[in-house]
């Protein structure tokens, strides 16, 4: 039946979903008002009597039609729609959905729509093609693709067009939008007050309507019954399992939902967390063997198969986990939104930041060619993207909701036994580090206010050699050094570049004293911690690592000079083998970083003077300059980053080699002859022919300081000037020469950059080393026609302490350890190897020492 009490009984649905829609705008005046108590409106009234008369049913269900038409209709949350009567705005149609639910039973028939939930997977209506109206996309050609061939019913666009909940939080602002486009045009020549109040319009209208959302999800959850809840939460497991690969690095927009949906996804999760982010006694309910329950898990977090998320844990079962919880929606709604921000806030922070570097790179380029930034048609449109993706990014209530949920997670997880958090996926580790980094470098003030001492204290322990093995992603674990560095150094350290505020940097229970400095297990542990973790981004990317690096210097240069961390800095001499991680990797960077660095100026001073001749830069035709300009861009970000880490590394070796134990630590055989010819290398590179002389146009923008370069190698030089062993290391080296060495000192004195004792010592490293080259070339006669099985296979050197390996060659003990540092296999049969199963080889070792002292006295009596 319909309601008679309406105008036409044939329009009633229509002013029924009218006098819905109007709350929006004039709420006391609506039909869901209580005037005299609870349930007593005027609409509780009529669908009491509809559900008397068995009306209820027919008429929610075609109000509902009524209010889904017209949201079909919209495609952004600021581009009016044209009016069907009820409105021409998107929160108009969602207030409506909103206060019908208001009601119990029309929410459950709202819920029993066969519109409201997806058709289950591997069933014939899953991957039936609907045609859709495609949103708004960057991509042209991905929406034509949609356009003329359709979407699965199952999918990502499938969820937002052919499901209530999908129509309403598939509504945003997107940046392709006319109404934003026109919002932002010409973004290089307004001012940023401007943009700014562009921006806050565009963000009121998103989170006015967010607001709306949450309350219809909280109405159909909580005031719909058991039954209707469950559908709430199909939908929204549904939702998530679709766009698992939206965080993928290109996900296919055909399948995965928008960015608008996936980011009013999140938030509505937030706020379902809110309850328990406010209160620890509802916080303590979040039961982690969720993530081991199939049953709880729903496909969320796959646990086997293709789609299985990783854990921290290695090896991770399931078998025989009983999943019992005092409370199972709260556990369900936390870890539910980590996923949704794991697809929505967190790959968008990669995205912000790669918008930036390309601004950044194309306004060079434009530069480069003498052109206008401001006029330049895709320098304004890649500033327009940023700024529309601003709106999200830089909301302060969400980004907020983040942190507070984030700094939830991290508690959780620090008070739960390592059996537990093992089980935990890895992505949310990794996410965390991402959304704290984000908030770091471009959201640093709506990061004021807010405790982050739960985050700092979950990043100092899984850095810890006791948790190693729980971060087994060698790229997560240099992310939670990022943290550590981005975060967490106070803002008046000379490494500090950003103004993150001091309550995030500082623990208001320490009276104000940064974390870095006060918290126990970070004084106990944080300095071996980073050293060890200085050697294992070795396994990270080329270019990644390098920045690793000189982030993770950094902080080690803050902890130095903090006394509290002087104990842990002098335990690091004892653990031998994270020490030998470290240093491995100071080595083996400078080498060729320093190198490729020197090349990579070269590159530049020739293209700055082809540049800066007019007359042959004409000639160039246009792709030819363009591929000159793209080479030109790339050697001034390799440069930049290598002399980073380099001028990084011989800083850490200077204040590092001032203690005696961890000097003695740098001066073991395996290390000494590869840390002298190291720095050997590099004093052959700024000393020698090419090297004080290099110019290039404005080289401190590219970290280019020979001098000071100078200046702490020789420090460094000079750390180790009394170490005899040293000296013959460097006598040995193949980059010495007497002249080097000599004209280095003659720099430093005529420049000024050594005074005082260092001074003294250089010279006296200098001479002695000298005589010691003399005396190698008398001990080397002693090896001449030593027979074959006496010398390394590897390094063609005598050896001093020859071991047997399990395939049965020989090599010498320093050899070995050194190659393990950096493979874990046999040399020469590519089996796996670790130091315990080397054997002295005694026989040999004994047959060595008779023959080198027949050689001896035969010399003796020659």
């Amino acid at each position: 039946m319909v309601p008679d009490l309406f105008e036409l009984a044939s329009e009633a649905p229509m002013q029924l979903a009218k006098c819905l829609a109007s709350t929006a705008t004039d709420p006391i005046n609506s039909i869901t008002f209580d005037v005299q108590g609870k349930n007593t409106s005027f609409y509780a009234c009529l669908c009491e009597e509809l559900h008397s008369q068995d009306g209820l049913d027919t008429t929610i269900d075609a109000v509902t039609k009524c209010i889904t038409e017209s949201l079909v209709k919209c495609k952004s949350l600021v581009d009016d729609i044209p009016d069907g009567g009820l409105g021409t705005k998107a929160l108009y149609l969602t207030s409506a959905l909103r206060e019908m639910c208001s009601n119990k039973k029309a929410a459950v028939v709202l819920s029993n729509n066969p519109a409201f939930l997806l058709p289950p997977a591997n069933t014939a209506q899953a991957v039936q093609v609907v045609k859709v109206d495609p949103p708004y996309m960057a991509q042209p050609q991905a929406a034509m693709s949609i356009r003329i061939s359709g979407v699965k019913r199952r999918s990502g666009l499938g969820l937002e067009s052919q499901t209530i909940l999908g129509l309403v939080l598939r509504l945003g602002v997107p940046s392709a939008s006319p109404t934003v486009v026109s919002a932002f045009q010409a973004p290089a020549r307004r001012s940023p007050s401007d943009i700014r109040s562009t921006q806050a319009g565009f963000r009121r209208t998103l989170e006015t309507y967010q607001s709306k959302c949450n309350e219809l999800v909280k109405a159909l959850l909580v005031s719909s019954g058991a039954d209707s809840r469950q559908k709430v939460i199909q939908w929204i497991t549904d939702a998530l399992v679709i766009n698992s690969n939206a965080a993928g690095s290109h996900p296919d927009p055909r399948k995965i939902s928008t960015y608008e949906f996936l980011f009013n996804l999140s938030a509505v999760m937030l706020k379902m967390c809110d309850p328990f982010i406010s209160d620890q006694k509802k916080a303590a309910l979040v039961d982690p063997g969720f993530v081991c329950s199939p049953d709880a898990l729903r496909g969320v977090y796959a646990i086997t198969g293709d789609d299985a998320l990783p854990r921290l844990g290695e090896n991770v079962s399931t078998d025989g986990v009983t999943y019992n919880p005092k409370n199972s929606f709260v556990p369900l709604c936390f870890f539910y939104c980590s996923r949704a921000l794991a697809l929505s806030i967190v790959p968008d922070a990669n995205l912000y930041e790669n918008t930036l570097r390309r601004l950044s790179s194309l306004h060079r380029h434009i530069n480069a060619r003498g052109g206008d930034v401001v006029a330049d048609p895709r320098f304004n449109m890649f500033l327009a993207s940023q700024h529309s993706q601003e709106i999200v990014m830089q909301s302060p209530g969400y980004v907020s909701d983040v942190f507070r949920y984030y700094n939830l997670a991290a508690g959780l997880f620090l008070n739960m036994p390592k059996e537990q958090l093992k089980t935990m996926p890895e992505h949310i580790i990794g996410d965390i580090c991402s959304v704290l980094v984000y908030g770091a470098q471009f959201a640093e003030k709506l990061m004021a206010g807010l405790d982050f001492s739960n985050l700092f204290k979950l990043v100092v322990m899984l850095l810890s050699k006791d948790c190693a093995s729980l971060v087994r992603n060698y790229n997560v674990r240099a992310e939670l050094g990022d943290v550590l560095h981005d975060v967490f150094l106070p803002s008046n350290s000379s490494d500090r570049r950003r103004n993150v505020p001091d309550s995030v940097t500082c623990d208001p229970l320490q009276m104000g004293q940064p974390y870095l400095t006060s918290n126990k297990l970070a004084l106990e542990t944080l300095a071996p911690s980073l050293l060890l973790l200085y050697g294992e981004v070795e396994h990270t990317g080329y270019y990644e690592k390098m920045s690793y690096r000189v982030k993770i210097a950094a902080l080690l240069k803050y902890l130095w000079e903090c006394p509290a961390h002087k104990p842990a800095f002098k335990a690091i001499a004892g653990d031998e083998e994270s020490f030998d991680t470290f240093a491995n990797g100071i080595v083996n960077e400078m080498n060729t970083q320093y190198a490729d660095a020197i090349k990579a100026l070269v590159s530049i001073r020739s293209t700055q003077l082809l540049m800066a001749n007019q007359q042959e830069w004409a000639t160039r035709g246009e792709e030819e300059r363009e591929q000159i300009e793209e080479r030109y861009a790339n050697d001034e970000s390799q440069s930049r980053n290598m002399l980073a880490l380099c001028t990084s590394v011989l800083k850490m070796l200077g204040f590092l080699s001032t203690d005696d134990d961890i000097r003695t630590m740098f001066t073991k055989p395996e290390m000494r002859q590869r840390l002298a010819d190291m720095l050997l290398f590099v004093l052959q590179k700024i000393v020698g022919s090419r090297g004080l002389d290099l110019k290039v146009d404005n080289p401190e923008s590219y970290g280019f300081r020979p001098k000071e370069m100078l200046q702490d190698l020789c420090a460094v030089f000079s750390s180790f000037a009394s170490d005899d062993e040293f000296q013959k290391s460097c006598a040995r080296s193949g980059y010495y020469s007497p002249e080097l060495m000599q004209k280095a000192l003659k720099t430093c004195r005529k420049q000024g950059l050594l005074v005082g004792e260092s001074l003294d010592l250089f010279t006296l490293l200098a001479g002695k080393v000298e005589d010691a080259h003399k005396a190698l070339a008398d001990e080397e006669e002693l090896y001449d026609g030593a027979p074959e099985e006496f010398m390394d296979p590897i390094t063609q050197e005598w050896m001093e302490s020859p071991v047997t390996l399990p395939s049965g060659n020989v090599t010498d003990l320093k050899t070995i350890k050194q190659h393990l540092l950096n493979d874990p296999h046999d040399p020469f049969n590519r089996s796996p190897l670790n130091l315990d199963q080397c054997v002295p080889a005694k026989e040999l070792r004994e047959k060595m020492k008779a023959w080198l002292e027949e050689k001896k006295k035969t010399k003796g009596s020659s």
